[in-house]
C-alpha cells in the first residue's frame, strides 16, 4: 500500500527527515512515534502528498503520491488532522456530508444517493442525535467524532491520523481509537497514524516506528520498541514497562525523578 522510499525533507531551517524507509501493508495498522519535532507530522504530509521530499520517493499503490490528481486520491486517501473542521455555521449532519466532495460532480451531484450512507455512519458515530447541532454546540469529543465521521464519508481505503486523540480526555481517546480500529477490522482499512500516547500506539498499533531527530530509530511490533532503554535514548526520561495483565502488550509507567 505505502513505500516511503530513502526519503529526506529540509526546509531553509534545516533537517526534518533524513533517510526514511520503510512500507505500510494492506490492512495494517501502522503507528509512528517519537518526541516533539522528530518529522512526524512531516512524514505524514509526505505520504499523503501535501508536500513533497527533498529526496527519495513516497509511493502508494506502486505509483508516486504526487502523480495523483489530488481529487482522484480523495476518493481512497483521508487525512484526519488534530482540528480538521470547518468553521462554525455547519450542522453536524453537513459536515459529514462535505466528506462526499470526493465523488461530486461541479453541480455537487452523484451518480447514486449518499443519505443511507450518512445515516449509517451518523448511526455508528452515535451522533444521529445531534445531527441537527451547530459545531459551536458540541464538546470535544463530540467534534472529533464528527471529524472522523466526515472522514468514514470518504470512504476511504487507506486513513492518516494526525494526533487524534489530543486534547481528549482518556474516555474520548479509547473511544476514538476503537472506532477507528473497528472501521478498519469491517473493511480492511489501513491506518497510519502518528501518535503522542506510547500506551495508546502499543495497544492499537500492529507495528510502531519510531523517530528521533529526523532519523529511524526503530520500527517493529510494540513489545520490540516499547521498552526502557529506547524510550530513555529518544524522551530522555526512563520508564517502567510492564505488559497490560488483559492483552500482555507493553505499557509504561513513569518514574519521578528518572
Amino acid at each position: 500500500m505505502i513505500a516511503v522510499e530513502r526519503v529526506s525533507k529540509r526546509f531553509e531551517q534545516g533537517d526534518v527527515l533524513e533517510n526514511v524507509d520503510f512500507t505500510v501493508q494492506t490492512g495494517e495498522f501502522f503507528g509512528i512515534i517519537g518526541p516533539n519535532g522528530s518529522g512526524k507530522s512531516t512524514l505524514l504530509r509526505l505520504i499523503s502528498g501535501v508536500e513533497a521530499p527533498s529526496e527519495g520517493t513516497v509511493r502508494l499503490r506502486g505509483r508516486e503520491v504526487r502523480s495523483y490528481p489530488r481529487k482522484q486520491l480523495a476518493r481512497w486517501l483521508a487525512v484526519l488532522q488534530q482540528d480538521s473542521l470547518p468553521p462554525v455555521g455547519f450542522t453536524v449532519r453537513e459536515v459529514v456530508e462535505m466528506g462526499r466532495y470526493p465523488f461530486q460532480n461541479w453541480l455537487g451531484e452523484e451518480p447514486e444517493d449518499p443519505t443511507g450512507w450518512i445515516d449509517s455512519i451518523l448511526s455508528r458515530l452515535g451522533l444521529e442525535s445531534l445531527s441537527g447541532r451547530g459545531l459551536d454546540q458540541l464538546s470535544g469529543g463530540e467534534r472529533q467524532r464528527v471529524a472522523l465521521g466526515q472522514v468514514m464519508a470518504q470512504q476511504p481505503e487507506l486513513l492518516l491520523l494526525d494526533e487524534p486523540t489530543t486534547y481528549l480526555d482518556i474516555g474520548y481517546q479509547v473511544q476514538m481509537m476503537d472506532y477507528v480500529r473497528g472501521w478498519q477490522r469491517d473493511t480492511g482499512l489501513t491506518v497510519v497514524a502518528v501518535l503522542h500516547d506510547l500506551n495508546l500506539a502499543a495497544q492499537y498499533c500492529d507495528r510502531i516506528l519510531v523517530l528521533h531527530r529526523g532519523r529511524m530509530i526503530r520500527l517493529g511490533p510494540p513489545e520490540e520498541v516499547i521498552c526502557a532503554d529506547l524510550i530513555e535514548s529518544v524522551y530522555g526520561t526512563r520508564p517502567l514497562v510492564l505488559a497490560h495483565p488483559a492483552n500482555a502488550v507493553p505499557q509504561i509507567l513513569l518514574m519521578p525523578g528518572s
